[in-house]
Order: structure tokens, then sequence, then C-alpha cells
């Protein structure tokens, strides 16, 4: 596969892993940790959502999906399948140790070696899912806080896991 069209192809499924799984684990809809509450007001006080405030404060500031997906995908293209796995067990200790109730950041990790594993069938290499996650996290915390806020909450509202905080 060419490597510009695989990186693209890896950045959406890694976009759509790491979205999907910390909004059906409930990211944006309360602070989970220390400072995803900051995140998640400053980003509603400069006109963006404050679920998807509160989605990219818990990334921000614990191993949720998107953390996960990127050290599986480094992991796997280290050690193999079992690297992914290994992954998955070092965000459950980092999420341990941030005083992190959830398991977004170990299922993101699993679901990532999973579809590495799957569409490697198809020609996407380890190496495209390393370059489209960084990709897919620039995207949300990188561009632009407010807008892509606004996308995480109208997604959030879709799962029905939309913030009660005011």
């Amino acid at each position: 596969m060419d490597m510009i069209i695989g990186i693209i192809l890896a950045a959406v499924i890694s976009w759509i892993n790491f979205v999907v799984v910390d909004t059906f684990l409930g990211l944006p809809e309360a602070p989970g940790v220390k400072g995803a509450e900051t995140v998640g007001y400053s980003i509603k006080e400069r006109k963006g959502d404050l679920a998807g405030g509160f989605f990219q404060g818990n990334i921000l500031c614990s191993p949720d999906a998107s953390a996960g997906t990127l050290i599986a995908a480094i992991g796997v293209y280290a050690l193999g399948i079992q690297g992914g796995l290994i992954a998955a067990l070092l965000v459950y200790i980092g999420n341990r140790l941030c005083a992190d109730p959830g398991y977004a950041g170990t299922c993101g990790a699993l679901t990532m070696t999973l579809l590495i594993f799957i569409f490697s069938f198809v020609g996407i290499e380890v190496e495209m899912f390393i370059c489209g996650m960084v990709i897919a996290i620039f995207t949300i915390q990188g561009i632009h806080h407010p807008t892509s806020s606004r996308l995480l909450g109208k997604i959030a509202k879709s799962f029905g896991r939309y913030t009660k905080y005011e």
C-alpha cells in the first residue's frame, strides 16, 4: 500500500477508535482526574463545548484511549502483538498512578492492538498507525480546542454521554 494513503487510513481508523472508546467510556461526562475540570472550563470560556473540554482535559491529564492507542502501536512495532498487550498493561498501571478510575486507556490499547492486527492483512503497516495516531491526536488536541471540543460535544450527545455540569 502507498505510504501516504496508508497513513491517512490509519489516522482515520485511529481517530475513530480513540474517540469512540473515550466517548463510550464517559470522558465527556465529567472530569475524571485532577486538571480535567480546569481544562474543560477553560475551553468553555473560549466558546468551546464543556463536554468536549472535559474529554480533552481527561485525555491530557491521564492516559486514556488516545495515549493507549499510540502506546499500543509503538508496542506492536517494537515487540509484535505481545507489545500491544504489554502496552495495555502499562497504560492500566498509568491510569492507577493518575488515580483515574476508568479503563479507557486500557481498552483503547487493546482495541488498537486488534485493529493493527486486522488491518495488517490489507497492507496498513504498524508504522502507518504510529504516524496516523499522532495525526489523530493532533486534530483533537493541537489545532483549535474550541472547535474540536464542539465536535466532541456533538459526538458525546449522539452517544448519550453529554455532561450534566453547567
